[in-house]
């Protein structure tokens, strides 16, 4: 369903279904009830303002009744958010595709705490395209390479890229090094991620997970540990898979709140990023039929130099 409500400095009208009978008159009065929580005088304000629309576009007044419309969008009202540290800059734009280098601690796109802060919704507004959407996420601790949408026409051409697996995507990470692994290693396993438990877990089971690991380059730090430089292909994409799968022989990577072992929740530390960058993704494009190549030009902070 469309919205019927245009974006609004960056983000989307929310859709609300509403019940077809209950003890509520009017559809106001089941949004006042559904969010008691909220100032109700701001909810009525929305409503007499005509900033409530249904799907086809009228507007949705206080004594609108119950069951006149299934569906309603309205705009929430938006904590004012500190802007993260962070900045991301833009690889490639056309009027089909925008290729981002996203920053760690910045979210692909808004949840939770993060609305305005998110790469998304921060692209929208510096670019002026309301309509720009992701083709794929990364999560907000992965920093690197990623793509968005800015045509809903040829949306579904890039969509397809991904949905039948023909784009190839390379991660780097830097993790400890094992003298008893012999690389390149490939790691199969089970995972499943529910929406409930904040870790992804390798179950017994037909594998569904599979990345290829490559050791590239090995260093000292300060404090005499040795790390190394991994190349890691996912094959699949499974939510934290590369955390997991790289946990699972004994190389979690650097400063992994969440593998192998589970972190306190703490304040994130600008200083110490999940060492893991989504490198480079290559794909024939859809519109052109040429093969097309872009690389993250962010570094990981033990090994900066290495291309």
């Amino acid at each position: 369903m469309k919205s019927p409500l245009p974006v609004r400095n960056g983000v989307n009208a929310t859709r609300m279904r509403i019940p077809v009978e209950g003890p509520w008159a009017t559809a106001m009065e089941y949004v006042l009830d559904r969010f008691s929580h909220v100032d109700p005088a701001g909810i009525v304000e929305r409503f007499e303002r005509g900033e409530v629309k249904a799907l086809d576009g009228e507007i949705v007044t206080p004594t609108t009744a119950l069951n006149e419309h299934m569906f309603i969008w309205y705009y929430r009202e938006l904590p004012v958010e500190k802007r993260l540290p962070v900045e991301l800059s833009i690889l490639h734009q056309d009027e089909h595709l925008v290729v981002v280098d996203k920053p760690h601690f910045l979210p692909t796109t808004p949840g939770g705490m993060y609305v305005q802060e998110s790469a998304l919704v921060r692209l929208r507004v510096l670019l002026d395209l309301p309509e720009l959407v992701p083709i794929h996420r990364l999560d907000r601790m992965t920093a690197g390479v990623l793509l968005f949408s800015a045509n809903p026409e040829t949306r579904g051409k890039y969509q397809t890229l991904f949905e039948k697996r023909r784009i190839e995507k390379t991660y780097r990470a830097v993790a400890p090094v094992r003298d008893d692994l012999k690389f390149p290693l490939v790691v199969r396993s089970r995972m499943i991620k529910s929406r409930t438990y904040l870790l992804a877990q390798e179950v017994e089971g037909e594998p569904n997970a599979e990345t290829r690991i490559e050791l590239m380059d090995t260093r000292v730090d300060a404090s005499g540990q040795t790390l190394g430089l991994y190349d890691l292909a996912p094959h699949t994409g499974k939510t934290h898979q590369l955390r997991v799968h790289l946990a699972s022989q004994g190389l979690g990577i650097l400063n992994d709140p969440f593998y192998p072992v589970l972190h306190e929740q703490a304040p994130d530390d600008y200083s110490k990023p999940l060492q893991l960058l989504a490198h480079s993704i290559s794909f024939q494009d859809p519109l052109t039929r040429e093969p097309v190549k872009y690389f993250s030009k962010l570094e990981l902070a033990q090994f900066p130099d290495h291309k």
